[in-house]
Formats: structure tokens, C-alpha cells, sequence
């Protein structure tokens, strides 16, 4: 299974998704779309945005949210990485598409890990 489905799939299980949950299946949608890197690491500081505009947030449930977001995303960068690895080198396609979601993936989590560390 792809790393994304398996997220998606995680972000699903619950009636009522969380903030991260929503969160994760917006991302999401877009590395399947084959969104560049830095439109990924946009959409993660838009995201905390919103979190952090919102007059009635706790700031410690907001870094908490943005922990746990860092948390999916670096997993399913390892996820990727793995991919990366196994793609069969003789389909040039399925390798080039492997190493623009681990990139798309990559830029999510490091954009996930600056808004943790910015107050």
C-alpha cells in the first residue's frame, strides 16, 4: 500500500476527524496531485495559520497539533524513502513519481518541524 493511502486511510478512521486528520487529508491530496515541494511547505505554514488565527486555540494544543502533524509526515517520509529505494530502476516513471512525493513529503515535514519551533 501506498504511504499516502495508509495515511489517508489513518486520517478516515475516525466520524469526526481531528484538526491534524483534516489536515493530513488536505496535504495529502495535494502530493497525489503532484503538487512541487514548495507549494507543499505553503500549504503546511497555511494550515498553522489557520490553527494558530483561531482567537480560541491554546497555544499548547496548537504545537501539540503541529507535533503530531510533523510526527505523520516524517513517517511517511520514511515510508517513501523505503519506496524510493525498491522502485524498479528500469520504469524511469514510476521512479521519477516515487521521488517527487518523498520530495513533496520531505518539504511537508521540514515546513511542519519550522512552525514547531516558531512560537
Amino acid at each position: 500500500m501506498h504511504p499516502m493511502e495508509m495515511l489517508v486511510m489513518a486520517a478516515r478512521r475516525q466520524r469526526t476527524p481531528s484538526p491534524v486528520e483534516g489536515a493530513l487529508v488536505r496535504l495529502l491530496a495535494l502530493v497525489a496531485k503532484g503538487v512541487q515541494p514548495n507549494r507543499m511547505a505553503r500549504e503546511v505554514d497555511a494550515i498553522v495559520a489557520e490553527w494558530r488565527g483561531n482567537a480560541e486555540a491554546d497555544p499548547l494544543e496548537i504545537r501539540e497539533r503541529i507535533d503530531a502533524l510533523r510526527e505523520q509526515v516524517a513517517a511517511g517520509v520514511e515510508d517513501a524513502a523505503e519506496q524510493v529505494s525498491d522502485a524498479d530502476q528500469s520504469e524511469p516513471a514510476a521512479v521519477k513519481q516515487a521521488g517527487l512525493t518523498l520530495a513533496a513529503l520531505v518539504a511537508t515535514r521540514d515546513a511542519a518541524a519550522r512552525a514547531l519551533a516558531t512560537p
